[in-house]
């Protein structure tokens, strides 16, 4: 196979992958954004009266109150009730509260989580997969009848509340607003919130997030991405590592005066910052055409298309020889776009019927120049359905493109797809494919994982 055949394919191979990105922006449309994007989950609302002890107790009409009515002879005449739906656990924190409302004779009410198949006749944590906090003594149980000292005992007019922290992989309580404690999630599965009554006329409401929490949910949450935080700046960088990572960002995207200026400044600091070779940034491979590449990148930001195709056609001409190509494509549809952006709709029909017509039916094209097409059909494109074509971003895609055919027109290069990322996005690529590997292990339980949201999370920790 001849050098040129080989260069088209890759050519053609990085296209497409950027052309995938444009069309992602287009599908993604309206809809959320990956931050805020998560699986909704069925949460509890009421007590289950279906699966309860019910000869020892009475729930109330809105299921969110439970009385005890037997006179409690024994072990087994516990009055106990789940929720209606498990706790969910595509999150950092779930939780509860129950208000005493009466601690009847002996005051043996109990809080906390149980499986599905747990015996309702028993209090939680005095049997297998279920963990609770009882009242009369303040003594925690998992799985067996002997507790253990965990906090204070409550009774009439106290405030309890159980929760699931599933980053840390525990259970906590808490009386009036504060926390007591919490205790390792030793039990898999589904867990159900859970209460039990134990003495004649002891009474309880259940709070399910109906009503204010008298525990300060959104403190806890926010302290608990703090630790979360504070975890990951206590691991040491060496200075050039760091220093060599942003470096070599900078110098595959092309952005060469921020480049000299971050190297100015490294120069300056005390001591000076080096970046060894050893550490694995290949120098020359980064700064290929790095002075064209600086270029491209910025008529492409400024829109200036024409200008981009003039240099590319004298400085890398095999890149623009396939007119046909991705990335032919989507600089003839920026084009097309800025002439849309400045008002020159006549002349962005002209160039459509010349240059955006051609792709129509061609597979993985039609629908970006649907897009494309349809802004003319708006007073205000940018606040249509098809108005992300004139975002900033769009111009990044088509930029980005442009640098990574560059890029692997150096005859050096052994990685392909190492034009497409730098060595920091594939850094950010790897530890969120460790971050969900994670939490697959543990049964997909917490927070789904947002590299966007945690970055955004640690500039705002330092604000």
């Amino acid at each position: 196979m001849s050098t040129n055949n080989t260069n088209n394919i890759k050519n053609e191979d990085l296209g497409l992958h950027f052309l995938a990105l444009a069309r992602a922006s287009s599908s993604s449309r309206g809809g959320k954004r990956e931050e805020e994007d998560f699986e909704e989950e069925e949460v509890p609302t009421e007590l289950n009266t279906i699966n309860s002890s019910g000869g020892f107790l009475v729930v109330s009409p809105d299921k969110l109150s439970v009385k005890y009515t037997g006179v409690n002879l024994h072990g087994h005449d516990v009055g106990v009730v789940q929720a209606n739906k498990p706790a969910p656990v595509k999150r950092l924190v779930y939780y509860f509260e129950i208000y005493v409302k009466d601690a009847g004779a002996k005051g043996q009410i109990a809080i906390g989580f149980t499986s599905e198949s747990f015996k309702m006749r028993r209090q939680p944590g005095w049997e297998a997969n279920s963990c609770g906090y009882h009242g009369d003594d303040g003594l925690l149980y998992r799985g067996q009848g002997k507790g253990e000292a965990f906090g204070p005992t409550f009774t009439t007019n106290d405030t309890v509340g159980g929760g699931i922290n599933y980053a840390s992989q525990e259970f906590f309580f808490t009386k009036n607003g504060s926390l007591v404690g919490a205790v390792y999630k030793d039990i898999k599965g589904p867990l159900f919130p859970t209460i039990a009554v134990h003495s004649q006329n002891e009474e309880v409401l259940v709070n399910f997030g109906q009503k204010k929490f008298a525990f300060d949910l959104k403190e806890y949450e926010a302290q608990e991405r703090m630790k979360q935080q504070m975890t990951i700046e206590k691991i040491s960088l060496p200075p050039n590592v760091s220093y060599g990572l942003v470096r070599s960002y900078l110098q595959h995207y092309g952005y060469e005066d921020t480049l000299n200026s971050f190297d100015l400044a490294g120069k300056t600091t005390v001591p000076p910052v080096f970046v060894a070779q050893e550490n694995g940034f290949n120098e020359q491979d980064n700064v290929y055409a790095l002075n064209q590449r600086k270029t491209l990148r910025q008529l492409i930001r400024n829109g200036e298309i024409d200008a981009a195709f003039d240099k590319l056609r004298n400085w890398h001409p095999w890149i623009v020889q396939d007119d046909k190509s991705s990335t032919c494509f989507l600089l003839h549809c920026q084009k097309f776009i800025e002439l849309v952006r400045v008002g020159a709709l006549e002349e962005a029909v002209k160039y459509g019927r010349l240059e955006l017509a051609k792709y129509f039916g061609l597979a993985g094209f039609e629908e970006l120049v649907q897009d494309c097409v349809a802004l003319l059909a708006y007073e205000k494109p940018q606040e249509s359905s098809v108005g992300y074509l004139l975002e900033d971003s769009q111009r990044e895609i088509v930029a980005d493109t442009v640098n990574a055919m560059i890029l692997s027109t150096n005859p050096n290069v052994k990685d392909l797809h190492g034009c497409l990322h730098s060595c920091l996005e594939r850094l950010l690529r790897q530890l969120t494919a460790c971050c969900l590997e994670r939490r697959s292990m543990n049964g997909d339980q917490g927070e789904a994982f947002h590299l966007h949201r945690v970055l955004n999370s640690g500039k705002k920790a330092k604000c």
